[in-house]
């Protein structure tokens, strides 16, 4: 399992095409690549919360 951080633009987008190609496999969730894929995707979460937090606006 190759789990990086995912600390540059460049690393998300390359960390978004790998968990494209994974989810083509459709793996199994106890499988190694079911567990790598969630594995990429949590670190996915955990970027874009920090970089593109969500800000819900309500008009009055």
């Amino acid at each position: 399992m190759d789990i990086r951080t995912i600390c540059t633009e460049a690393d998300y987008k390359a960390t978004l095409k790998e968990i494209s190609a994974l989810m083509e496999l459709d793996p199994d969730l106890r499988s190694p690549e079911g567990e790598l894929l969630d594995a990429l995707v949590t670190s996915v979460q955990a970027y874009e919360a920090e970089h593109f937090p969500f800000v819900l606006t309500i008009d009055p």
